[in-house]
């Protein structure tokens, strides 16, 4: 009997920022448990846009996460069919219902409705996904 693997698929609006940081802090968090393949990992986006957004891709290498050769992804039914876990992050990225298909909202932290912008932002969203991806990772494996 063969042992199927739980899948994981993160979504945001462009498939730049948000969720490309929580696939990419998810797969460092089960290489740091000496489980890199434990759980298949995806991203996507509800509007892909073109590239994934360099500011998060450089406060993610400040904590070993590189994600500077990814590329946004459109968000397919299909896709959400194959992970059968979506979590959407924030509170713009709309998906459709899926049968079969479990969906989580995380309301993550927005630092810029209170004033906080550039570098300092990105760091702090970044440690609010990375908090939520390590209490996940711990449940799912």
């Amino acid at each position: 009997m063969t042992e199927t693997k739980p899948g994981v698929l993160f979504v945001c609006v462009k498939n730049g920022g948000k969720s490309q940081m929580a696939a990419g802090l998810m797969q460092k968090a089960l290489a740091d448990r000496g489980k890199p393949a434990a759980v298949r990992i995806s991203s996507a986006g509800t509007k892909a846009g073109e590239k994934v957004n360099a500011l998060s891709a450089e406060v993610l290498q400040d904590v070993g996460v590189d994600i500077t050769d990814q590329k946004p992804t459109q968000l397919t039914e299909e896709a959400m069919r194959e992970a059968g876990r979506v979590i959407v992050l924030g509170a713009e990225a709309e998906v459709p219902e899926v049968e079969g298909v479990t969906i989580e909202r995380w309301e993550t932290d927005e630092p810029s409705q209170r004033g906080i912008e550039g570098r300092e932002r990105m760091e702090l969203v970044r440690d609010d996904i990375r908090r939520r991806v390590v209490e996940l990772t711990e449940k799912l494996v």
